[in-house]
């Protein structure tokens, strides 16, 4: 599968077929679904969202139905061809690579990691450069398709990270995860969140994911998949530009499916302006030093 285009990021309307299927009607070039477990979980107790300054905070968990129930979902993606990246995630390094082998009977185009959700027990995962090269080497060793592996922003050195599973074997890094944070309610003086700690999501975090996209890809040599924030071809643009080869868009889908296709406009306005032809030309600009 080509690392390219303008994808759904996980989390957001990757839970059903139909759901999936109506986003890439509406103009996104890949899918990625909900993370999946190896069995179904319920997530944690409500509320499991609230808004923040422009953003989102959410706590749902990793609710999911399991790899083996969400196989009815595959089978529908895949005789529609849809584009799908199946994230997975699991408690343990056993458990993440029981379910990656299930996932591939399910004929995902790709598989991505999920080793930082910030309100769950994967937390610690891509904290750790050691624990996220075990993670990425059990499954690249276990199944034959792309492997990416997504990161935190909570990570004290997440270019360490990222080096860890590039040297693991993943085949690209998507990064950001959502960051830690929480709000807590005034009036009745407690957190909002059941959970307490929740995932910021949105505009607030796109400045910080422009960061380790612009640190990672300078330090990394396999592609960046950039997301975070971007609600517009604008940010598009801006996260190419600090190196990301692909995106992926969640959060923006509160005011409707059709970012994806205003983002994909934009961005082909912007390079007839600049007189370039290909997104592969202005990825990295930001740092690469001119001809």
């Amino acid at each position: 599968m080509k690392l390219e285009g303008y994808w759904l990021a996980s989390g957001i309307l990757g839970v059903t077929a139909a759901s999936m299927i109506r986003v890439i009607e509406s103009g996104a070039d890949v899918v990625v679904t909900k993370s999946i477990g190896l069995t179904p979980r319920k997530g944690h107790p409500g509320p499991v969202l609230t808004s923040s300054h422009g953003g989102l905070i959410n706590a749902v968990g990793l609710t999911n139905p399991g790899i083996d129930a969400f196989s009815d979902e595959m089978r529908i993606l895949n005789k529609k061809k849809v584009p799908v990246v199946l994230s997975i995630f699991g408690n343990t390094v056993e458990e993440i690579t029981d379910v990656a082998q299930r996932a591939i009977q399910l004929k995902p185009a790709a598989i991505e990691l999920n080793l930082s959700c910030p309100h769950a027990e994967i937390a610690h995962i891509s904290h750790s450069p050691d624990l996220t090269h075990r993670y990425v080497a059990a499954v690249k060793n276990s199944v034959e398709c792309q492997v990416l592996a997504k990161l935190t922003p909570n990570a004290s050195d997440i270019i360490a990270v990222g080096m860890a599973a590039e040297d693991a074997g993943a085949d690209a890094i998507v990064a950001i995860n959502t960051l830690s944070a929480m709000r807590i309610d005034i009036q009745q003086m407690r957190p909002v969140l059941g959970h307490k700690v929740g995932g910021l999501s949105g505009p607030p975090i796109f400045p910080v994911a422009i960061r380790c996209i612009y640190d990672l890809s300078q330090a990394l040599s396999i592609p960046i998949i950039g997301v975070g924030g971007v609600s517009g071809w604008e940010d598009a643009v801006e996260m190419h530009l600090a190196g990301a080869s692909a995106i992926q868009i969640g959060t923006a889908l509160i005011d409707g499916l059709g970012v994806f296709s205003r983002v994909k406009e934009g961005v082909r306005n912007y390079l007839r302006e600049m007189g370039v032809s290909r997104v592969s030309e202005i990825v990295g600009a930001a740092w690469r030093e001119k001809k």
